[in-house]
């Protein structure tokens, strides 16, 4: 993680001018690597996560390697923010987090897209071995003292994929996966919606 954080290219023009300015005003390495990181959960901001994410797709692509993309949503964030309050909320969202970190290789790069919304990247697994950790991830959840649960849309790298590409085809997997959700909870599940 550490190589991750040092010298990162591709950083948008505000990343760069936030990094120089805390530079400018005497901050330490630690600092200015930290302006990069999500403060509650300890994972990449966006621009910093998606600039790192290009350069994994580059090297996946060099050793030929299978690359598998996890749009994740955290499931019902909202409702125990407007039902238990904010502390709640963020007590569920770092243990979410902690849990798909131990499940997840310690080289996976976890990126905090919004409120509940974040992507994981795994090089050299397919889909099923992805789904088999998050489902991991949704079992030990089940058992925690602060329960929570995540959805999750995959995407595997093709030869032609930008990384727009493949997040637009992880979010569709997840709209899917919250349609089959849905239509299972109202007893309307048919055999299409139980493979993707």
């Amino acid at each position: 993680l550490a190589d991750r954080r040092a010298g990162a290219t591709g950083r948008s023009n505000a990343e760069l001018d936030r990094n120089t300015a805390l530079a400018d005003r005497g901050a330490s390495a630690r600092e200015r690597e930290e302006a990069f990181v999500d403060e509650l959960t300890g994972v990449y901001l966006r621009g910093p996560g998606f600039a790192e994410i290009e350069r994994d797709i580059a090297r996946a692509r060099r050793l030929q390697q299978t690359f598998v993309l996890a749009f994740v949503d955290i499931d019902r964030l909202k409702s125990i923010n407007d039902s238990r309050g904010h502390a709640a909320g963020d007590r569920m969202l770092v243990n979410v987090i902690k849990t798909i970190r131990a499940k997840l290789r310690p080289y996976d790069l976890i990126t905090r897209c919004g409120g509940d919304e974040f992507v994981c990247t795994m090089s050299g697994l397919d889909a099923a071995e992805a789904m088999k950790r998050f489902t991991l991830v949704n079992a030990t959840l089940a058992e925690s003292t602060e329960p929570g649960s995540v959805t999750v849309g995959l995407a595997g790298l093709q030869p032609d994929d930008s990384l727009k590409d493949l997040v637009a085809r992880a979010d569709a997997s997840l709209y899917r996966q919250r349609q089959r959700q849905r239509r299972a909870h109202t007893g309307d599940l048919t055999a299409s919606d139980r493979v993707d």
